[in-house]
């Protein structure tokens, strides 16, 4: 009697910004799962460790002007490797359903007749913020958060700047880098102050964070500081001004050797630990 395969399943996982210690415990739980991970360019390393041995590793990941995984050839790849009878993992920075094209990707699998669960992740407007102390809603400064992209899909109009400007929101705002001149122009005529406080935040979370703060009048040069480069988060609205200031949080880089050694021990250590336990309990 012919044996019929069956098919597997697609993960859609958040990463988290950056910092492996804001993965989840669930994204880790299906990570130990995966037969398959097709990760992002921006995935860290320490996240990637997470990934079993016996898993393998496709670097699905896009930079500008070099796509050599378009999204089609994505999609193609998760529903084939599932209809495969594998556990495949697509493991995304931040939050798969954030500009992550996570929702082109679970209507693609579910259209193809398979399953497709997602795990959320830590946005980077999240982690960055947070870390950087700057609440996104408070009561004393506004009643809301907008999440916007300044690099939509092709054809779409850009943002709404003045529409966003009269909302009173503290604004997230991401991939960004590019167009501050226009965010900055659009901004100013919707009425924003330029004393308006922001924040603009490179490679959130991690040892190479930079972060600086100033006004919306101050935007496109707080941008030429050294260190600030994409991926690069936006904060703007009046909480933006509570950022603290790099070398007051948590240090990030380690200047010798050997306390560089015993930070990646700390961090990996509970990782480890808790990789251990799921182990022996799909073991048990």
């Amino acid at each position: 009697m012919k044996s019929v395969k069956v098919p597997g399943r697609v993960w859609l996982v958040g990463a988290g910004p950056g910092d492996p210690d804001l993965l989840t415990v669930r994204a880790l739980r299906v990570l130990q799962r995966a037969d398959v991970v097709l990760h992002d360019r921006l995935v860290g390393e320490q996240v990637l460790d997470c990934i079993p041995d016996r898993a393998e590793r496709i670097n699905v990941g896009k930079s500008c002007g070099d796509h050599p995984w378009p999204q089609e050839r994505i999609n193609v790849a998760l529903i084939g490797r599932a209809r495969g009878g594998q556990q495949v993992v697509r493991l995304k920075g931040g939050d798969p359903f954030i500009f992550g094209r996570g929702g082109e990707e679970m209507e693609a699998v579910r259209a193809a007749g398979l399953e497709c669960e997602v795990v959320p992740g830590i946005t980077a407007a999240i982690g960055c913020a947070a870390a950087a102390g700057v609440p996104l809603t408070d009561r004393r400064y506004t009643a809301g958060c907008s999440f916007v992209t300044a690099h939509g899909a092709a054809g779409r109009d850009a943002p709404d700047w003045q529409a966003l400007a009269r909302s009173g929101h503290t604004l997230a705002i991401y991939m960004g880098l590019g167009q501050l001149a226009e965010i900055r122009a659009g901004l100013l005529a919707g009425g924003c102050a330029p004393s308006l406080p922001v924040a603009l935040i490179s490679a959130g979370t991690t040892a190479q964070e930079c972060r600086v703060t100033g006004t919306l009048d101050e935007l496109p040069r707080l941008a030429q500081q050294p260190g600030i480069a994409s991926p690069a988060l936006l904060l703007v609205g009046e909480p933006a001004a509570l950022a603290r200031p790099l070398s007051q949080a948590t240090p990030k880089v380690i200047p010798d050797t050997a306390s560089e050694a015993a930070h990646a021990q700390a961090v990996s250590a509970p990782l480890a630990a808790l990789r251990l336990r799921i182990r022996r309990r799909h073991a048990a």
